[in-house]
């Protein structure tokens, strides 16, 4: 295909489109200069892409190298229809580039009344400082400053000037990811700089390493032996796993098919699984709004993968295999997939599973039900904090769960909408448990 750019840029979305069908087409890259899609159709005043993008799970606050966000573009080039959308879709309002100019400098100084006044309405900050010392006031034309400075006053924002040096309360800034992540397939292992040990788990070893650059995790698979047919079957397996269209899915980067290594590369996570977030020590402040977003985050990815056709095999849905990534976004990792060759029948999160499948075979449940049971354990543990069955061994909750009919206690106190949810999406009769399509908008309410 040609640039896909470009595409962006010409307005051209059937193409774009049919780009963004293929996962192996990361959504969130940049160019050579860090702008992402989003960026390029903001500037280009694409409203069509904008829309299709954001729905397809873009970064509305990502940043290129001059560290300017879609909603400074958008300012900057006029298009107040994609600035409304991105304000409604949570654009930081008051983020800062290079120079410590917002969106609000950029209305201003470009003489784009209405936008600037739609900011302010919004909570544009209109004595901020940027490294010159100049607010947006000092940017706009006499007239507009005056009708600015009394929206502001009427919202009640204090209008003495916000040096620029007071920046700490503004949070993460999130690059556009580098394309060349998402173009390699089979690599060498001898270009991995493997560089710490983080885990061992029932799959694998688990390294941090460099792959060009890059921080990555490397999962070496355990095997008793690698076989010509293990190999073969890993080659066939792991391209389904490099799903890079979906901001809630953390894709397999890559792999290493060098026998006996068998090596899957991911992403680096800087704040690990979310079963780490929630009972590690991170230092994250997880309140109620955030669990509300993560559980909306995996929710959206979980929609995702059952658009899929077939399905991905051997996926279960835990806290341990939902990632974390700099800017508290939730992301399904690929990484944990379970090869076709991996020893069956053993189940080690049982806590998180649905009964019918501790009892019977994945061929013969239905896995999307399953996945929302498996969904539900999840938001329980997000809204207590407590992992669940935790006094007993996995066999135990196995056992307990698929024959003795062990549930979840829900403690008291917990919000009744969540309670609802919950019952919903546990009944014991896998066909009346909901779709995620279904879900979100609760959630997001």
């Amino acid at each position: 295909m040609d640039d896909i750019f470009t595409k962006v840029r010409e307005g051209n979305a059937m193409h774009v489109r049919v780009w963004l069908d293929n996962t192996e087409n990361d959504l969130n890259q940049g160019d050579d200069h860090r702008f992402s899609l989003l960026h390029w159709a903001a500037r280009e005043g694409q409203t069509k892409i904008v829309e299709m993008l954001i729905q397809r799970g873009a970064r509305i606050n990502a940043t290129n190298m001059g560290d300017d966000t879609a909603l400074h573009l958008a300012c900057s080039h006029g298009h107040r229809d994609i600035v409304g959308m991105l304000l409604h879709h949570k654009a930081n309002i008051n983020a800062i580039n290079e120079h410590g100019n917002t969106p609000l400098h950029y209305a201003c100084f470009w003489n784009h009344d209405q936008i600037a006044e739609d900011l302010v309405n919004n909570g544009a900050l209109v004595a901020m400082a940027n490294k010159s010392d100049e607010t947006p006031l000092d940017k706009a034309k006499p007239k507009v400053a005056k009708i600015l400075t009394e929206r502001a006053g009427s919202l009640g924002q204090d209008l003495h000037k916000i040096p620029f040096k007071d920046r700490s309360w503004l949070g993460y800034k999130t690059r556009s990811r580098d394309a060349l992540l998402s173009r390699h397939a089979g690599i060498n292992i001898e270009q991995l700089k493997l560089q710490g040990h983080m885990a061992t788990t029932h799959s694998g070893e688990v390294w941090r390493g460099l792959w060009q650059g890059n921080d990555i995790v490397a999962k070496v698979l355990n095997l008793r032996e690698c076989t010509v047919r293990n190999s073969r079957d890993f080659q066939e397996e792991f391209p389904r796993l490099r799903i890079f269209n979906h901001q809630n899915i953390l894709p397999v980067l890559a792999c290493c098919n060098q026998p006996p290594n068998l090596v899957v590369i991911s992403q680096f996570m800087q704040y690990g699984s979310l079963y780490n977030v929630l009972h590690g020590e991170t230092g994250i402040v997880v309140d109620q709004n955030q669990c509300l977003r993560f559980a909306i985050d995996i929710a959206r990815g979980m929609e995702f993968l059952h658009t899929l056709e077939p399905l991905i095999p051997n996926m279960y849905l835990t806290s341990k295999h939902v990632m974390i990534d700099e800017d508290l976004t939730a992301r399904i990792n690929m990484g944990d997939y379970g090869f076709s060759f991996h020893e069956k029948g053993k189940l080690y999160s049982p806590g998180w599973m649905a009964p019918e499948a501790l009892q019977k075979k994945p061929e013969e449940i239905n896995m999307r039900a399953a996945d929302m049971w498996s969904f539900a354990i999840v938001l329980y543990e997000l809204e207590t904090r407590e992992v669940p069955f935790a006094d007993l061994t996995p066999m135990e909750i196995g056992m307990k769960v698929a024959l003795e009919g062990l549930r979840i206690t829900i403690p008291p106190g917990i919000s009744s909408h969540i309670l609802r949810l919950l019952k919903i999406c546990m009944n014991e009769d896998p066909g009346k448990r909901p779709r995620f399509d279904m879900i979100i908008p609760i959630l997001e309410k």
